[in-house]
């Protein structure tokens, strides 16, 4: 422990008396852990956002999609990048076989589309409206109020009521009473009865516009997309959710004459999955995160190479009486080398700080629950360590090589 201590002590000396050389390596590795430590706590901070929030809407309650691929995807139109394609929609007779089995509670339906809201002379163009079943609150969580959602009976008779989200009463009533007012989506007049506040998250406040009505009476009035209606299946208390997984699933092949062996036409995508897939597109940040830390870090890796040749050249006397007096190469090695890392790491805990204290102010003055994971911690000062052996071998290497003879003769 005693050489470690001993280059320590050196490398603390020489950046007292080298403040000006010794800026740039530490400015260059603490910009890229700051950088590792910002980005990974906002991404850390939304991912357990997005995680509670699924764990307050249904946890137990599975969704059936006509096609589902985690992660992101490309498409340029081909057959080959549009695997969808060979799926069939989910259709109406299909949702109500599926409500029949015993294994299952409820299904709600959810078609989705953008259209013109008016109230009298003021309009909004592009509004998100959803056709939804009755149940829909159940499996959005959050809560409708003043007013209420729409009861079984109107969603069967595919009534002409809709509940809006609070953006949307804002925008659109600006602070007058929604309540039993008249709006026109796609031109036909709905009577509002609710206003839609979903559960605490992250996202709440930047919720666009919103209206959801009968599922039956969005078909018939709302122009939409047709083929993408999925359904949210909630298992009867009896049942556990793989039950229920299984019988819909078998259900469904059924209705599709699928043979044994072949592949499902059509996706169960339970909420594990879901979180599977929004963390794979996280992981997309990550990699950028990784990318802009390594600028950084490279910038701190040339100015500790840069810092140590120099250091070698106006210590080369005293390299020559070390070995004289019997030090090995390893010796020396060992001694440039953790004088490298410790340069890089007083980079490290600077920038560690610094991010820190930004992730904090983030989970202050913004939405963002930031937070800084304990890994990240020990990444970052763990590559700023290893920048510094990297980039200081070939000095240390160079100074463990010097002839004790001629050493001895530089001036």
């Amino acid at each position: 422990m005693t050489p470690l201590f001993e280059g320590v002590g050196i490398a603390l000396a020489s950046l007292r008396a080298n403040k000006g050389r010794a800026a740039l390596t530490i400015l260059g590795v603490a910009i890229g852990v700051m950088v590792v430590m910002i980005i990974a706590s906002m991404i850390s901070g939304i991912n357990r956002s997005v995680s509670n929030l699924f764990e307050q809407i249904a946890p137990r309650t599975f969704l059936v999609w006509r096609f589902f691929q985690a992660g992101v995807t490309i498409s340029d139109g081909s057959e080959e990048t549009s695997p969808w394609r060979r799926n069939p929609p989910i259709s109406a007779a299909e949702a109500d076989r599926i409500a029949e089995l015993p294994s299952v509670r409820y299904v709600t339906r959810r078609e989705e589309s953008s259209a013109r809201v008016e109230l009298a002379a003021r309009a909004l163009e592009s509004v998100n409206v959803a056709g939804l079943s009755h149940q829909w609150i159940e499996v959005n969580g959050g809560d409708v109020y003043p007013g209420r959602s729409f009861t079984r009976m109107e969603d069967l008779a595919n009534s002409r009521v809709a509940v809006i989200n609070k953006k949307l009463e804002a925008q659109l009533f600006q602070g007058r009473d929604p309540i039993g007012q008249t709006i026109r989506i796609a031109g036909v007049p709905f009577e509002v009865i609710g206003v839609y506040t979903p559960p605490p998250s992250l996202f709440s406040g930047a919720t666009p516009p919103f209206a959801g009505i009968p599922h039956g009476a969005f078909v018939k009035y709302v122009p939409y997309f047709k083929g993408w209606m999925r359904l949210a299946v909630a298992p009867a208390t009896t049942a556990s959710q793989q039950q229920a997984m299984e019988e819909v699933s078998a259900a469904l092949r059924s209705m599709r004459h699928l043979k044994p062996g072949q592949e499902n036409s059509f996706s169960i995508v339970t909420q594990d999955k879901l979180l599977d897939s929004w963390n794979q597109v996280t992981g997309v940040f990550f990699l950028v995160m990784i990318a802009l830390s390594s600028i950084g870090l490279m910038v701190g890796g040339v100015g500790v190479v840069a810092i140590m040749m120099i250091s070698v050249t106006e210590r080369t006397r005293e390299i020559g009486v070390r070995k004289a007096l019997g030090a090995t190469k390893s010796a020396i090695l060992w001694q440039f080398l953790v004088e490298a890392a410790t340069l890089t790491l007083v980079g490290g805990a600077i920038g560690m700080l610094v991010g820190g204290a930004v992730a904090w102010l983030l989970s202050r003055v913004t939405p963002i629950p930031a937070y800084v994971p304990v890994w990240s911690v020990v990444v970052a000062l763990a590559a700023s360590a290893l920048t510094g052996i990297g980039f200081g071998l070939y000095p240390a290497n160079r100074a463990a090589r010097l002839d004790p003879v001629e050493a001895l003769r530089y001036e």
